[in-house]
Parts: C-alpha cells; structure tokens; sequence
C-alpha cells in the first residue's frame, strides 16, 4: 500500500466515479436525496414571526436551533436547508429561532408552542441538548406537534428522528484508515505514511459524540490495525480557535488526517489544516461544499442528512402523517449517513479505495459489519 504515491499530476488526469445508492426501503419519502447534490452553499435563510404570511401556507413550523446557531456550515445549516426545501416544494412556511442557552430551549419551545400569531402546525427541535425541555415542554401542550432530531422524546405528540452517526464514522474512518498509509500529495495537503497516525476531534465529550468515534475508531482498525488514532474533545461546537489548537497539535504528533465532530468549531480543524499541509475529513454536510475555501484540505466528509429529517417531518405534517410518538432512525441502509468525497480531490481516491469502501458500506447495511456505539468497544469489525 505505500508504495503508491496519489499526485497532483493524477488528480487532473483522474476522472470522477463516485455515485450514492438510493435510500434503501424509503424511496417514497426520502429518495430524491440520495448523493452530495442537496448540500448547497447558500446563505441560511432568515424568517421572523413578522414576515411571513401563513394564510396560504399548507403548514407553519418553528424551528428552533442547536447552540451555535445558524451559519454553522454544518449541523444547522444542513435543518435550515431541510425546511427550505419544504417551503419550495410544498408552500411551508416558517420562523427560525436560535437560543443561546440549554435552559432557553426549553423556553422557546413553550413560546411557539402556545403562540396563536402565528399557530404552528410543527415545532422541529434540533440537537440532542432539546431533549430534556422537550420532555417538559411536550406533555404541558398535547394538541402540539413536535419533531426532534438526534433524540428519543417518548411523547405521544413528538416523532423522534435519530441517526446512526457511528456506520457514517466507521466509513469515514476507513477511508482515513486506507489513505493515511499511502503518499499522497494533493490539494494543499500530503500524508506522510511512515508516521501512519490519525485523529478525531470532538464537540462536547457526552454519549452521542462518542458515537462518531466509536465507528472512527472501528473504521481505521477495519483498514489496517497498526494505525493510531488520536483523540481529543473541546467541550463545546463553536470555539474555531480552540478546534484550530486541538487539530494544529494533532498534525504535530504525526496525524496526517483528522475528522472532527465539532459542529461549527470544525472549521478550526479546516484551518489547521492547511496551515500544516494535512487533510481533514468533514462531518453533517459537505464541508467542501459548505466551506470552499478549505475545499483543498477536505479530503471528505460524514454526511448526516439532517435535511431529510427535518423535510420529512415537515411535509409529513402538510400530509397529516406525522410518525408522532415514533422513532424514525437513519443510517446506511436508508442513505441517512454516508461519505461524500471532497470537491476538490475527490477525483483522486483510488479506485481501490473506493472499492473497499463500497464493500464496508455494504457490509454494515445488511449487518455484515457491526459497528460499536461506545468507545470501549472498538474492535471486531
């Protein structure tokens, strides 16, 4: 595997060959998402109770956050594009609310709740941190419905949309697995395969970012077990500066690849990056796509489309079917999760490489591949 050096002369001379399967089982609800195209680079649109007009509109829906708040580039980004979506395809209107606080949750959640002007049809709750206002809010407003993403809110009235970010993170982590043991030398960045070392860096250390390096974890060690994966958390998502610190020390150590689950603080791990003439992989959307500037250190990124989440439930809620009081979990199999292959150096993977990934996708959607959820169980894939 060393042997093979990846340069810039082949990234101009290869040419691209990478396709996403169809949502297996959800063709009807979520099909037309399949692959990278949903994961534009458009501004995140504002819409205040003032300015929208719901007397035409087939349903109106607050949506309400994750801390750091739109124009992430990432996690919220990705629920604003989800709504946007709606309100095209089928006349939704909508309010953007962005606290600054785990206790303003649920606060905003009552607000909208019993709002009249204007009454909404969908609260849509995003991050895991709304889960415990939820399970206050939710049993206070029963002719209310919810959605939430990234928890399980055991309501009658709120339909719980989970991911299994852990089969998207073993993904990643393979691909991180296979090129950092080979010399390539593309974009802004290179590996140095004698060093053989990766890392991941983490928003908040707490059970679901776990997740992400669980299946990191398990990824690289399904590539090739003499790798090292390094590994840090910086205890929020939108410090860019400490993420820059945390991912700058990482390449210092020998990590020619870092993937981060940090939310909008990622961009640090991004710019790091190029600082260091090493690679990153991306997480939530297509951080090439989202973050050009950084287009020649995102080698890929752990898309987790939280836009069909939050589309879904939106347009469920026009169709009166709202899977309230359910759990609605996407992964592999349902293209929920997946790796997308950066803008700029995409064109470059191996064939090979590609191949090997298309395998472990495989292999975890029939359950071939088993993917831990918990850090202390790695092993095995």
């Amino acid at each position: 595997m060393r042997d093979q050096k990846i340069t810039r002369r082949r990234l101009l001379a290869s040419g691209s060959a990478a396709a996403t399967a169809t949502l297996a089982g959800c063709a009807g609800r979520f099909g037309d998402f399949g692959g990278s195209g949903d994961e534009d680079t458009s501004d995140s649109q504002q819409a205040t109770e003032s300015d929208i007009d719901v007397s035409d509109a087939a349903a109106t829906v607050g949506m309400v956050y994750a801390l750091g708040g739109l124009d992430d580039r990432s996690f919220n980004d990705a629920a604003n594009r989800g709504i946007q979506r709606a309100r095209l395809d089928d006349g939704v209107e909508y309010t953007n609310h962005e606290p600054n606080s785990v206790a303003g949750f649920a606060e905003v959640q009552a607000e909208l709740a019993s709002s009249s002007n204007p009454p909404y049809d969908l609260i849509c709750c995003i991050g895991f941190l709304q889960a415990e206002g939820l399970s206050e809010t939710a049993p206070e407003y029963t002719d209310q419905q919810f959605m939430i993403v990234d928890s399980v809110v055991e309501a009658d009235n709120v339909a719980s949309y989970v991911f299994r970010e852990h089969e998207g993170s073993f993904q990643a982590g393979n691909l991180a697995g296979l090129l950092t043991t080979r010399e390539v030398d593309l974009g802004a960045g290179a590996t140095n395969p004698d060093e053989t070392t990766v890392g991941f860096v983490g928003g908040l250390d707490q059970p679901l970012i776990h997740k992400f390096e669980a299946g990191f974890r398990a990824g690289v060690e399904h590539a090739n077990t003499d790798v090292d994966v390094l590994t840090e958390y910086l205890g929020n998502f939108d410090d860019v500066q400490g993420a820059r610190d945390i991912a700058a020390g990482m390449y210092d150590d020998g990590a020619d690849i870092v993937y981060h689950a940090a939310g909008g603080a990622g961009v640090g791990i991004f710019q790091a990056a190029q600082a260091s003439g090493r690679y990153a992989i991306g997480v939530d959307s297509d951080q090439s796509r989202s973050n050009p500037r950084y287009a020649d250190v995102v080698l890929a990124s752990m898309v987790k489309r939280v836009n069909v989440a939050v589309y879904d439930a939106a347009t469920a809620t026009v169709a009166d079917n709202l899977p309230a009081g359910e759990v609605v979990s996407l992964g592999l199999d349902s293209d929920g999760v997946g790796v997308v292959y950066g803008t700029s150096l995409e064109p470059a993977i191996p064939d090979d490489v590609r191949e090997a990934l298309s395998t472990s996708r495989e292999q975890v959607a029939t359950g071939d591949i088993v993917v831990p959820t918990e850090r202390s169980n790695t092993g095995g894939a």
